[in-house]
This record gives structure tokens, sequence and C-alpha cells, in this order.
């Protein structure tokens, strides 16, 4: 849903905000809201004109007059945009300074989704709604911008993934509330645990984080390279987050160089210890070559010896692999020749009972299969041209229904000697040319066998 500005220009008043009671210029809501004649508004953006509307739900804004320019930033500004700009501005006037929206720059080189202004005037600091796409290099070079004018920055984002660039620049990741739930700042603000060593992941209400900001209770602070990696549980899955920047307090900022200055100095000590235990092995290496000479000969000796027993069991050891390894290939040798004489005679047996078949027989037998078919099950089937015999239906030829869904009719002729061989034709339906066929398979698949009570005729070959 796109949805409108929160601010027009009066052509007397000025600049109006649609979010404070007094819109900012001492007036009313009725003074510009269905008056007539109607107050010429215009969009800071576009310079568009606009006028004063609310939402069902009572959000106050400004809308576009018909035929708006379609590039204005504001009228293309999402509702969830819009909404994380009230709750930004409600908290930073809950924290008792002053919150203008859209403020763009006397240049036009930026415009701050909500300014913030400490009640003394000298401090400014940026709220960044973040809600499209956008580069890191393009982030840090707006924030460059508004440091350039000694502003200070925020940036917030609402996505449920958190963006490449929360630590490039000072920024947060916010959760929705649901219900009557508060918006809390679910990534971006951590405190240094000295006893842990590390950065722990802080969850903290936005209008509680917002006010520590603006007090200067919390800023931004780098991470130290040896603690860049921060575990975090998020629905009970473990997480391991890499951040060089957080939002944290003045303490956590102090724990953190404390604790790698404690972490230096125990590092330093380390390799004093250290050195001074190389000296004292490097003095009893002095002492220990001084009997290494006598025990030379003997260790090489010995080293000889070992030498000599581990390549003779390494010998006795690939000459069983050898061997293991060749009797394996025989043993593949003959399952694989066995196999192929199964293959063999189970085609040739095939073949002997298909060519007590001729041709003729053939096509008469796929014919009262189709006529069957759509006699009694009004199923039309496909029947091959060239009947192929099927090696998993026991060399018999399979037929399929035609229509909408295609599926297995049935098996037409498997081989009796072969039924062993693939047992999932007790789950289909087998079609023999007469009884005398349905015979040669004695008891097996009787319950699933149809007769056609074609007589035998031209023992001819199929092949």
């Amino acid at each position: 849903m796109r949805f409108m500005p929160f601010t027009a220009l009066h052509p007397e008043a000025g600049r109006l905000d649609a979010t404070r009671l007094d819109l900012g210029c001492g007036m009313d809501w009725t003074q510009v809201h269905k008056v007539r004649p109607r107050v010429e508004l215009s969009c800071p953006e576009c310079g568009w004109g606009v006028h004063a509307k609310h939402s069902p739900s009572g959000v106050r804004f400004f809308c576009h007059d018909p035929g708006r320019p379609p590039s204005c930033e504001l009228s293309n500004e999402s509702w969830e945009h819009h909404m994380l700009k009230l709750e930004l501005a409600g908290a930073i006037r809950a924290a008792d300074w002053y919150a203008e929206l859209e403020v763009p720059a006397e240049d036009g080189s930026w415009r701050a989704d909500v300014m913030a202004s400490s009640p003394d005037g000298t401090q400014r600091m940026a709220w960044e709604a973040q809600l499209s796409p956008i580069t890191v290099e393009d982030i840090r070079a707006r924030t460059a911008r508004y440091r350039a004018e000694g502003i200070t920055v925020c940036w917030v984002s609402p996505h449920k993934k958190t963006p490449q660039w929360i630590d490039a620049v000072p920024a947060v990741r916010v959760r929705a509330p649901e219900a009557e739930e508060p918006w809390v700042v679910d990534d971006g603000v951590a405190g240094f645990d000295f006893a842990a060593g590390g950065w722990t992941v802080r969850e903290e209400e936005l209008q509680q984080f917002v006010r520590w900001v603006l007090l200067g209770q919390l800023s931004p602070c780098r991470s130290l390279p040896r603690y860049r990696k921060v575990p975090r549980v998020v629905d009970k899955q473990h997480w391991i987050l890499r951040r060089d920047q957080w939002w944290t307090s003045r303490q956590s900022s102090s724990a953190q160089n404390k604790h790698e200055q404690m972490r230096q100095r125990q590092e330093k000590a380390k390799e004093e210890a250290e050195a001074r235990k190389k000296e004292k092995e490097a003095e009893a290496e002095r002492r220990r070559k001084k009997l290494e000479e006598e025990d030379r000969l003997r260790r090489a000796e010995e080293a000889a010896r070992r030498r000599k027993v581990q390549e003779e069991e390494h010998r006795v050891r690939m000459e069983q692999w050898r061997q293991q390894r060749a009797e394996e290939e025989a043993r593949r040798a003959r399952e694989q020749a066995e196999q192929e004489e199964k293959e063999r005679q189970a085609v040739e047996t095939a073949k002997a009972w298909w060519g007590r078949l001729s041709r003729k027989q053939m096509e008469e037998l796929f014919a009262a299969v189709a006529e069957r078919a759509w006699r009694e099950e009004q199923l039309r089937v496909e029947i091959p041209e060239n009947p192929a015999m099927a090696v998993h239906f026991a060399y018999g030829v399979p037929v399929y229904s035609r229509g909408r869904y295609h599926a297995l009719y049935g098996v037409v002729r498997p081989c009796p000697e072969l039924v062993s061989l693939s047992p999932q034709l007790a789950y289909h339906r087998v079609l023999v040319c007469n009884a005398q066929e349905m015979r040669e398979f004695g008891e097996t698949l009787a319950d699933r066998i149809t007769h056609y009570d074609l007589p035998g005729h031209e023992q001819l070959s199929m092949y």
C-alpha cells in the first residue's frame, strides 16, 4: 500500500506537520481539513497541490491532488514506512526533544525522515526509516553527508532479515508490535560482558532506546576484531553474528577496551613465560646433546631394524590385500557370469513363450484386450505398434489406459516360468489368450488373470 506525506507547505504559516496537535505552527487541524474555501497547500518534496485527510484509524496526513508527479518520494513511501516514522517521532517527543518529519536540507542533498532537535537547539539527529534496498556504499555516503553538517544519524530497519549495512553505519533493526505490545529494537544494541569476554545482544523497547540515544547514554561503538563474533539464540536456533559496530553504553565501550588491555597483558605475560620456558628447554637440549652422540648409532640401528620390520609387515599386508582383491574380482566375475546366464536363459524362455504366437494371434489378442476394456470398463487402452517385452513384468507387454488418467491397465502374456522373478505382477492384471495359457500359471496369480478364450494355431516367432 502506498501512502502520503505527513508534511505540507502552507502559503502563510509555512511548514505543517500532521503528527503534531498544533501542526507545528499553532494551527488546528480543522483549519486545513475540509474547509471552504480550500487552503492552498503544497507538497514540500515535489511542490504539487495536496489536501488534508485522515485514515479510517484516525492517522492524519496530506494527500496529493490528482496528476501528481509519479517520482515524488514522499507519495511513494509505504504505509509501514509512515508508521515507523510516526513511532520514531513519538519516541523523540517522549524524550523531550523536538521532532520534525520529512526535513530537507537547504541544498536538497538529503531529506531526513524524522529530525530530532535538542531542547536548547544545539544538537540535531536524523532518524531514517530505511525500508527500500540500499547498498553499503550508498548508506555510508548518505551518513557522511549528515556528518558533514554536524548531524548524527541512526538508520532503522523494520525488516525481519537483518540488512547488510547494520554495522556499516549507526543502525538498528526493529520489530513491529503485535496487539498492544510496543516496538522493540531486536538487533543493533549490545552490552559487553566482561566476565564472558564478549558482546551480548540486547532487546530494548524502541522508545527507551531513542531516549537513551538522545540523552547520550547509548552511542555507536566499534567492535574490536577479537570480539566481532557474537552468539545469539533466535527461535531456539543458535546463530553466530558478525558485527563491526553496536549501539552501547559508555560502560560497555570502556569494558571492551579494558578487556582488550587485560587480554594483551595476559598475552604478553604468556609470551614472556613461553620465552623463559624455551630458554630452559634450550639449556636442557644442550645437555642432552652430549648424550645423543653416544646414543646416535644405537638409535640408528634400532630405527633401521624397525624400518625393516615395518616394510616386511607392509609387504605382507599388500600381498594379502592383492589376494583378497583378486578373490573378490573373481567372485564378482562369477556372479556377473551367472547373472548374465540367468538373463540369457530368461530371454530364451520368453522368446520361446512368445514364439508360440503368430503375428496375427498377437494382433487378435491385443484387439481383444482393447475391445473388452472398452466394453466392460469404458476404458481406451493404448495398443503398442511394436510390442516390447518388459523384464520387470516377467517379459510380458504392459498396456496403458488413455485419457485424463494415464495408468497401467494390465500386462499381456507374462512368461509363467519367469513370474517368480517379477513379484510386482501380484499387484497388476495379467491378460492371456485362453484358459490353456491361464492353467500354465498354476495357482500363481490365479485371482489376477484374465483370458480371452482365443483359439491356439500357427506357431510362429515374435522375433
